[in-house]
């Protein structure tokens, strides 16, 4: 079954109640979903209460520059912008930037060319980091360039609804 706008505005709407029950605020550093994942959270009305900003790091230098990913990761050939280290880097450094309590990050492959040595299209490694700590998830989505965007907005907005949950009570 195919993603939804509709169903990632809904998603969205569950990770601003989860937010507003834990009093904690949202941000994110987004690279393949391109702003998709704020533009969900800020698709539904009233979030502004809970929703701090966000980063569209698609290039490669942003990525370092405005979320402090480091050099190392980013120049790295095993590591570079589709990994687990810059997944955490970026989730970390939209947090501190944005001053938000919890913050996702995705960063990843959304093709239809881009693919590297093991990591194919759909290819997207999901960072999330709230004051209890960074962690990262890697997900393989198939479908087309849109298609795998929109899994990508869901999981984000699912890991967002999660690190409410991990971190309720900081704000």
């Amino acid at each position: 079954m195919a993603v939804t706008w509709d169903a990632c505005v809904r998603q969205a709407a569950r990770a601003l109640d989860a937010a507003r029950s834990a009093d904690v605020t949202l941000g994110c550093a987004e690279s393949c979903t391109g702003g998709l994942v704020s533009g969900s959270l800020t698709a539904v009305p009233g979030s502004s209460d809970v929703v701090r900003g966000g980063v569209v790091s698609y290039a490669v230098p942003v990525k370092h520059e405005v979320l402090g990913v480091p050099s190392r990761v980013l120049d790295d050939p095993s590591l570079g912008a589709v990994s687990r280290e810059c997944a955490e880097a970026m989730a970390r450094g939209a947090r501190e930037a944005l001053g938000c309590d919890v913050a996702v990050s995705v960063t990843g492959i959304a093709g239809p060319g881009g693919e590297e040595p093991g990591k194919p299209v759909g290819t997207v490694w999901f960072g999330l980091s709230t004051a209890a700590g960074t962690r990262a998830v890697l997900c393989t989505f198939s479908g087309d360039r849109s298609e795998v965007r929109l899994q990508a907005v869901l999981e984000a907005l699912a890991l967002l609804c999660e690190g409410s949950v991990e971190a309720p009570g900081v704000a």
